[in-house]
């Protein structure tokens, strides 16, 4: 079904919109999935953070250009529904990906992500990433391990002269208190 010229310049300025707001996209081809299978995607997407849309191969091409951005011509060939990443690629990922494994019709073709083109296969790695505050906790505590441990060796530094000042007043106390000595007589540190 042919589609006005005005509705094609509004497609275009929607996919603009939503390139722009996204900070990557996944390209799948969705070909021989039942409506309720989109519904199904969709409504697993959200949760994510991420839309699902079927899109016009030649008006995404338009809208790609618009944001200076580039993918493989052949990714733009056939039936091909996005996930929009407005938040996190890695979650929609792992939703296209989980959906692509029980849904045998539908294939990844790759994405974009800021403006770096992923493979299939790296769109399929990145769905196994932790979420991000995972990451961040791994990050941290990567970082805090070594100080963690020299504080720990300092502290046992401090300790260990603690000690021996302690062993030095037990000692002077002890001389203190043994008969015929006094405080004066008490061996003097060096």
């Amino acid at each position: 079904m042919a589609i006005s010229k005005q509705r094609k310049d509004e497609l275009v300025a929607q996919y603009v919109e939503q390139l722009k707001q996204s900070q990557g996209i996944i390209l799948t081809d969705y070909r021989g999935l039942s409506v309720g299978d989109m519904s199904e995607i969709r409504n697993a997407m959200r949760p994510a953070g991420g839309k699902f849309q079927v899109v016009k191969n030649r008006l995404l091409a338009l809208a790609l250009k618009e944001v200076g951005m580039s993918l493989p011509e052949e990714w733009l060939i056939g039936p091909t529904a996005i996930g929009f990443c407005p938040d996190e690629a890695p979650p929609v990922a792992k939703v296209l990906t989980d959906a692509a494994k029980e849904l045998e019709t539908l294939r990844i073709k790759g994405g974009l992500v800021d403006t770096s083109v992923m493979s299939a296969e790296q769109v399929r790695a990145i769905a196994n990433l932790p979420p991000r505050d995972v990451l961040l906790a791994q990050v941290l505590g990567t970082i805090n391990y070594p100080a963690s441990q020299m504080a720990g060796v300092v502290a046992s530094g401090i300790r260990q002269v603690l000690n021996v000042l302690q062993a030095y007043v037990d000692k002077l106390k002890e001389s203190d208190t043994m008969p015929g000595t006094t405080l004066e007589q008490a061996p003097q540190p060096a």
